[in-house]
């Protein structure tokens, strides 16, 4: 279990700096104002992960967006996904004939990542393109496509800028190991 300190829980080493997390955010909404540029594009954030990386990046687009939510779940409280992805939230907003953007915090399997690209494609979504914030090493469903990379991280579990474990750690302005 994480020992407290100071009323803070002790987390493992820090991966991505702040400033790091930042610099590659702007760097991913000036990618994706260039690419969807004459468009609006329907940002749907995957909860409750993504919202802190979602906020940061659509502040980085310099383009008109909107957005929507959609909440999942596949490893409830746990370290490790259950392999079933159930639907807990669904979009507010129609996507049919809509450029989406999914937005993820973090793909492992890619378990949940082709559940919601093949659910929006359903929807009738234009396009579906990815913008994951982290990426497991390795770890991804060879089905996945992911078009925009903040960062590639060893298979350890992080906490920190919206990921959590146990609901720990969300509010973290980097992306640190998490001490089990």
């Amino acid at each position: 279990m994480n020992e407290e300190r100071n009323g803070r829980r002790e987390h493992g080493p820090i991966l991505l700096s702040e400033s790091q997390i930042a610099e590659r955010v702007r760097l991913l909404g000036a990618e994706i104002a260039t690419d969807y540029a004459g468009r609006l594009p329907l940002f749907v954030g995957v909860l409750k992960g993504a919202f802190v990386f979602m906020a940061d990046l659509v502040r980085a687009i310099d383009l008109d967006v909107e957005v929507d939510f959609m909440a999942l779940s596949s490893y409830g409280r746990s370290t490790e996904t259950s392999g079933v992805v159930r639907i807990l939230m669904d979009l507010d907003e129609p996507v049919q004939d809509r450029h989406v953007v999914l937005v993820e915090d973090i793909v492992d399997t890619g378990l949940t990542l082709s559940y919601l690209e093949e659910h929006l494609a359903t929807a009738g979504a234009a396009s579906v393109e990815v913008c994951a914030l982290l990426v497991r090493e390795g770890r991804q469903h060879d089905a996945s496509h992911i078009k925009y990379v903040g960062f590639e991280l060893p298979p350890a579990f992080v906490v920190g800028y919206g990921l959590d474990a146990g609901e720990y750690g969300r509010n973290l302005p980097y992306v640190a190991e998490h001490i089990q």
